[in-house]
């Protein structure tokens, strides 16, 4: 299977403004590119990238006042498969747990394992070890909150969401983070690309989307609490313990997002251009810090 992605994102600034962005297709999908575009920029500036404390590629470069543009297209290959379940795998006991991998079980920005703590013991602490007790968190985040590009909000935190039972995808997966981690269960964020492939068209079709990893049997599992099955053509780009560590823009000074267009969809069923679509505004302030 061959996806078509990219991304066309413009920003206002009142001042030269320096950027990060982490909108580098990760590592462990490079070779999967079959051809792409550079990241170009408009005013044209330079840029260069280094990798982050979690392995992921951070492109920096300095925004001139105005407007700035960036735009990135590329094909990558897929295998078609959905995201690997595994209902045998068990959780491994912190004593065991890889050093590099016990990070992952502590609070975070957005992850307040300390309020939570007494919460996902009431409620998960008789459930069976290993991926049972992680599928019924995702159950219990899927039900409790309703998704909304409204509910969109920067600051809301897993706490809030479990309180306001509203929010988009980041709130989703740092609910379920935040509760694994209670449970001494190791959970990471996750940023990339999904497309409406394999499901039923939808009116608003996804593209950026956020879900979680969790580490099982000695390795990382994909969960999506947003919507709670396997899917294909996931296209990861960043990780780390939330938001916080993989905005998608950073920016060191203030900005209005003025464009964002995002695409990713099977190649075959769409030969032509890539159908770009717009994103609110208030549904961008949600992935851009």
């Amino acid at each position: 299977m061959l996806i078509r992605l990219g991304y066309e994102i413009a920003i206002e600034c009142q001042q030269q403004t320096p950027i990060i962005s982490l909108l580098e297709i990760h590592e462990e999908r490079q070779a999967d590119i079959k051809r792409q575009t550079r990241v170009l920029t408009s005013p044209s500036v330079p840029s260069s990238v280094y990798n982050d404390r979690y392995g992921n590629a951070c492109r920096r470069f300095s925004a001139p006042a105005g407007t700035f543009r960036i735009l990135y297209d590329a094909v990558v290959e897929d295998s078609g498969e959905p995201d690997e379940v595994n209902t045998l795998a068990k959780e491994t006991p912190v004593d065991d747990l890889p050093p590099d991998v016990l990070g992952y079980l502590l609070g975070s920005r957005y992850c307040e394992t300390d309020h939570m703590s007494g919460l996902a013991w009431s409620l998960f602490g008789h459930m069976p070890p290993g991926w049972a007790r992680v599928q019924a968190i995702v159950d219990y985040v899927h039900n409790r909150l309703s998704f909304g590009y409204g509910y969109a909000r920067s600051t809301r935190t897993a706490a809030q969401a479990h309180e306001e039972q509203v929010g988009v995808c980041r709130d989703f997966a740092h609910l379920a983070i935040t509760l694994c981690r209670c449970m001494n269960i190791p959970a990471r964020y996750v940023n990339g690309y999904l497309g409406d492939i394999g499901v039923p068209a939808d009116p608003a079709p996804m593209d950026f989307s956020a879900w979680m990893e969790v580490f099982l049997d000695g390795k990382w599992y994909t969960f999506d609490p947003r919507h709670n099955k396997a899917r294909i053509g996931r296209v990861v780009l960043a990780r780390g313990r939330d938001a916080t560590d993989v905005p998608l823009l950073h920016s060191f000074g203030p900005h209005n997002l003025s464009l964002f267009k995002v695409w990713t969809y099977e190649q075959e069923s769409h030969p032509a251009k890539p159908p770009l679509h717009g994103i609110d505004r208030t549904v961008g302030a949600q992935i851009l810090a």
